[in-house]
């Protein structure tokens, strides 16, 4: 098993690594500032998501709040409704868009000609529009609108703010150049006046609703804020600054909450509330032509115009109820939470589960795919048990999506540096190692272990008998000798791989292959003996094709083999120089295995195996005793057995009839009963599948000891080669 390349090139690039970390820190980076606007939209998304499946119930909470649309926000339109609604008790009344009306009789007096003094005497002396409406509102607690944005009458602001904190937290607000007020008259008797503007965010749906904004230098309350000053009858609103957020040292200070009678209501940086929107909100809604029949004793009343629509996470809702959503929430602490530890969590847990999946990698694919599907079920487990149970709002999707693009980026990077390990592999080993067992190492380089290891291998040589006479029946046809010596050798080549084995060594007249290196197989044995029957059935089949394509009158080329399998310890690793490298082992099977197979031709059988290879392989195949070994004369015996055929074979009857024949004649050679021995050999040859050249080698044997006693103490191995 040749190789030009040192071990370092099957090592995992740092790429591998490199590419999902780096997606990582982006993806902690984006959690943490949202500079790109991946977090905001992956959220928003998820949450929106969470809120189509389970709103919440509309329940009336520490303050009733009620919608009420009208076709029509003239002043006499408002002036019945407020009436109305004052008459029946309702704690407060919102309006969410500036009265319509007629042109003021002052800058109608203003644009007449000269000589209209008549006229413009009695323009002088009609009321301001609202003027009614005015007189109507000292009556109720009422918050009449300020559209920022659109220049016109400086609004007064009746609210004040201060902050608790140590820092001004208004640094972060929405700000605007320009407003345009109510009319004086109704702002001058309103119990307040707040911004009535909704900012939704950049794909048009509104999710959070800002509490305070800044004018100028003037800081306008929103609608919720300013409803709940008026109704608790409080002269400020009171704001908490986010100093203690780890973030503002980076961000800088912003609101962390409005404090109310209930406690902090929390919000983001500029002061925003995230909305819980309710379903079944028709509850909520007033019938403008059934006012009088319904009770809003107590209740706060919001007042908006038909038609004014915007979109919301559970669709298209009205101003207004958007508004009395607002007041819901803050009055009652309704509104979704996203705790200002929630970012700095899920930017921890991406880094340490990032980590975990990196770390696996090294394993393959698939530890790190289980980790990333089973932390996004529970990271979206877990994101919808915190909304459902608590309202706070911890995203999932952003660590995910994230999670997963480091995984794609990891995966691509190394199913390709597979692909490059393989390609080198498959050049270096290519006709040594299985498809299969390249394939793994390409996916765990470490599995190949150049630096060498004490392994248990079953060892196979492989040659071709006979060789010398057909290359000499060739000596006129060179090429025609090396093609019939690749037909033979390849298909018994593919028998060793398709086995699992390693291919070791290759010569011209036959190979070798090792089991249970470098990779584990607890079942080395059997595989080994399993290829060499394969090798007997396919070089006959190699024979049976020659006679096939040989010319007539010509005596066929004779493809026999001869394999001897050996198991025990040896050192396995790499080996080599001068940037040559090769992957083999070396050690007493191999000797073994090679002399077995060089006595092979003396058995008949072509397949021979050592005892401990029979031991490992007995359940899978027949095997008879042949002989017994020893390279030394200080050498402990090693006992040889021929594969006969498998555990079918075993059974029959006339395997059975040989084995005893053959316990007995082993045992009278090894007591040294010489005539004995002769005796049972004469009765054996008449058996079937019995082999007249191994008998005949033992006869042979038997002589040489009657001239040559072996001894008393001997072990029974013959120790010198007989030819």
């Amino acid at each position: 098993m040749d190789s030009s390349k040192p071990p370092a090139t099957w090592t995992r690039p740092l790429s591998v690594w490199l590419a999902p970390a780096l997606i990582l820190a982006l993806g902690v980076a984006v959690i943490l500032f949202d500079g790109l606007g991946i977090e905001g939209t992956a959220s928003n998304l998820l949450f929106d998501a969470f809120q189509r499946h389970a709103a919440r119930p509309f329940v009336d909470g520490r303050l009733a709040v009620r919608a009420l649309e009208l076709s029509s926000l003239d002043e006499d339109t408002l002036v019945k409704v407020t009436r109305t609604l004052a008459a029946q008790g309702a704690k407060a009344i919102v309006l969410t868009a500036p009265m319509e009306g007629a042109a003021s009789p002052q800058s109608m007096a203003a644009r007449l000609p000269p000589g209209s003094d008549a006229a413009r005497a009695a323009l002088t002396r009609l009321p301001e529009p609202g003027h009614d409406l005015a007189a109507e509102i000292v009556q109720a607690r009422v918050i009449v609108p300020v559209v920022l944005g659109t220049a016109g009458r400086p609004p007064h602001i009746k609210a004040r703010f201060v902050y608790r904190g140590t820092a001004n937290p208004f640094g972060h607000l929405p700000r605007f150049g320009a407003a345009a007020g109510a009319q004086s008259v109704l702002e001058n008797n309103a119990a307040g006046s707040a911004a009535i503007n909704l900012i939704p965010d950049s794909d048009g749906v509104l999710r959070r609703i800002p509490l305070v904004f800044q004018l100028g230098g003037t800081l306008v309350p929103g609608m919720a804020a300013e409803v709940l000053r008026v109704t608790s009858a409080a002269p400020d609103i009171t704001v908490t600054s986010n100093e203690r957020d780890p973030l503002t040292f980076l961000t800088g200070t912003g609101i962390a909450g409005l404090e109310t009678s209930a406690g902090t209501a929390p919000t983001d940086g500029s002061g925003r509330m995230r909305l819980h929107y309710a379903a079944n909100v028709s509850e909520r809604m007033l019938n403008p032509n059934a006012l009088a029949a319904v009770p809003v004793k107590g209740a706060v009343v919001v007042i908006g115009a038909e038609g004014q629509v915007i979109r919301t996470p559970l669709g298209p809702a009205s101003v207004a109820s958007v508004i009395s959503e607002s007041i819901e929430n803050l009055a009652g602490h309704g509104m979704l939470v996203r705790p200002a530890w929630a970012r700095i969590l899920e930017a921890l847990a991406l880094m340490v589960l990032g980590a975990a999946m990196i770390a696996l990698l090294r394993f393959g694919l698939g530890w790190p795919a289980a980790l990333v599907m089973a932390v996004s079920a529970a990271g979206a487990a877990g994101s919808w048990y915190l909304y459902a149970a608590h309202g706070l709002l911890a995203d999932a999707a952003t660590p995910i999506l994230f999670l997963v693009l480091a995984f794609g980026a990891g995966a691509a990077v190394w199913i390709q540096d597979m692909r490059l390990a393989y390609a080198g592999l498959r050049m270096a080993f290519s006709d040594s190692l299985p498809r299969a067992t390249i394939e793994k190492i390409a996916r765990r380089p470490s599995l190949l272990k150049l630096e060498g290891e004490t392994r248990t291998i079953s060892y196979l040589v492989c040659g071709v008998r006979g060789l010398a006479g057909v290359a000499a029946a060739y000596k006129d046809d060179a090429a025609g000798f090396t093609s019939l010596m690749q037909k033979a050798l390849s298909p018994l080549i593919d028998q060793a791989l398709a086995h699992g084995g390693t291919i070791d060594r290759l010569t011209a007249d036959g190979f070798a292959a090792f089991w249970n290196a470098p990779l584990d197989d607890a079942d080395h044995a059997l595989h080994a003996c399993e290829a060499a029957n394969g090798m007997t059935i396919m070089s006959a089949r190699v024979t049976e094709e020659l006679a096939q394509q040989h010319r007539d009158g010509e005596l066929p080329p004779q493809v026999e083999i001869g394999v001897g399998v050996a198991t025990g310890p040896v050192i396995a690793g790499g080996y080599g120089g001068y940037g040559r490298m090769v992957y083999s082992v070396n050690g007493d099977a191999v000797n073994l295995a090679q002399r077995i197979q060089a006595l092979s031709h003396q058995y008949g059988p072509a397949l021979i195996v050592a005892d401990e290879t029979r031991r490992q392989a007995e359940r899978g195949f027949a095997f008879l005793e042949v002989d017994t070994i020893a390279a030394g004369a200080s050498d402990p015996p090693v006992t040889l057995y021929a594969i006969m055929g498998n555990p079918v074979a075993r059974a029959s009857p006339k395997f059975r009839a040989l084995t005893v024949f053959h316990d007995h004649i082993f045992q009278a050679i090894r007591k040294q009963h010489w005539q004995m021995a002769r005796d049972l050999i004469a009765q054996c040859r008449r058996l079937s599948g019995a082999s007249q050249k191994m008998y005949d080698l033992h006869l042979a044997r038997i002589t040489y000891y009657e001239k040559h006693p072996p001894g008393e103490n001997w072990d029974g191995a013959f120790r010198p080669i007989l030819e």
